[in-house]
Formats: structure tokens, sequence, C-alpha cells
């Protein structure tokens, strides 16, 4: 049915002749322009005319790829299925509006018409004309809308039952997009807790080597002050010797 959908799109921006390339197109992932024209037995400008179309309408995206031994550049498609769908409901829309316009003008107002040159007149015209046809002179005659308008009702009537199925597939690809989003959105947010947690060993890493440091830093200030207490004691006590040796050399001289 999805498939069906898209061709209808494609048929209704490119023609009918052009709706195969659905086929090819309704993938994950992006196809080479070549493959398609190839695929299609179409020639690549036949086959770039026809996606460009469909193009301008956002229905289709691209993405290019250099060729590193050649140097020219080479595009990938793939369909745009939601704005696909969205472009069809927009149309059916529009088609419903113009059904029930034309059943209530049908309703409400009275034509006239030429039975031999087959000339529609609103009542209006007709009147300016004096209710003759001005191609061939006969005179009009008032047309029953009655089987017209039972025509325009069940056109109406396929046409919404039409857009309930696209307003299905809509919310089915939405549902889609939807789950491919939380997945991405999951995916992101377990990236970012592992890398949270790798700061966190990082900073951790680097709070135990800093500590480290301190104390080591702390310790071998501890030695120095160590070591200058005791050049310290040692001088004040070398110090003390040598008087002490001044006195005793002088009671020996007494």
């Amino acid at each position: 049915m999805l498939k069906n959908l898209l061709k209808e799109v494609v048929s209704l921006i490119a023609g009918k002749q052009a709706e195969e390339i659905v086929d090819l197109l309704d993938t994950q992932n992006y196809i080479n322009e070549f493959i398609i024209a190839k695929k299609l037995n179409l020639t690549i400008n036949q086959t770039r005319n026809i996606l460009y179309k469909v193009s301008d309408y956002g229905l289709v995206s691209s993405i290019r790829k250099k060729d590193k031994r050649k140097g020219w550049y080479t595009y990938f498609w793939k369909i745009e299925i939601l704005k696909s769908l969205e472009f069809l409901k927009e149309n059916l829309l529009k088609k419903i509006d113009n059904a029930e316009h034309q059943i209530k003008s049908r309703e409400t107002k009275r034509f006239y018409s030429c039975e031999r040159c087959h000339i529609e007149l609103t009542e209006e015209n007709a009147l300016i004309n004096n209710f003759t046809c001005s191609e061939c002179g006969s005179i009009l005659s008032l047309r029953d809308n009655t089987k017209l308008v039972k025509d325009l009702g069940r056109n109406k009537e396929r046409l919404e039952r039409d857009l309930k199925i696209v307003d299905e597939e809509i919310l089915k690809e939405k549902g889609k997009e939807d789950k491919k989003k939380a997945k991405e959105i999951k995916k992101e947010e377990k990236i970012a807790s592992l890398n949270k947690a790798k700061m966190k060993k990082k900073r951790a890493q680097e709070s135990a080597l800093n500590k480290k440091y301190s104390n080591k830093k702390i310790k071998n200030k501890g030695k120095e002050k160590v070591k200058k207490r005791i050049k310290k004691v040692k001088k004040k006590k070398g110090k003390n010797l040598s008087r002490l040796g001044q006195v005793k050399g002088k009671k020996k001289r007494r």
C-alpha cells in the first residue's frame, strides 16, 4: 500500500512513466544515480530530470561523493517517505475541497447546455446570450445535475477513503521516526554517560596523583625541616664545645 501511494506522488509530479523509480528509492540507504538510470533503462540526464522534479518539492534527498580517481561528484538519492505522504495528503484535501465546492454549486445553481456543441453555461451567462448557443445558435436546455451530483459525491467519498489510508500511513511513519529518534537519544545518552564516567575516573586519578604528590612534597619538606634542625643543633653544640675548650685553655694558662 505504501509503495503504491509513493508511486502516486511521483506520478503526480513527474508523470506516470516515472513512478517505477520508487521501487529503487524506497530504501534505508542512498542509491547511486547511475545505478538508478541503468535499472530503469534511462539515460543519466533523463534520470536526473525526474529526480530534480521530485526534489523541487523536497520529496527526495541526496548526498554527493567525490570520485578520488576521476575527480567528479556522483549523487546518491533516497525518497523522503513522510514528506511524500504529507504532500499526497495536501493534494487529496485540495481535491476533496474542490469536489465539495462543485457539489454545492450544482445543488444551488442552474446550468444550461447545448446538446449539439456540448457547451455548458451558468444561468447568468446563458441569460447574456439569450439562452442560445454562441457557436451554433441552438436553444440552450436546462441541465439536470442529479447524476453529476451523485458522481461528484461518489468521487468525494473515494477521495476521503484515500485520505484515511494516507493518514494511517503517516501515523505509522511518524511512529517509526519517533522510535528512531528515541533510539538515537538513548545512544547519545549512553555515550554521554560513558564520557562522564571516564571524566570522573580521570579526575579521580588526577586527584589521587595530586594527593600523592602533595603528601610526598609535605614529607620531603618535613625531612628538610628535620635536617635543618639537626644541622642547627649540631652547629649550636659545636659552638658550645668550642666555648668550653676556650674556657679550659684559659684555666690551664693560669
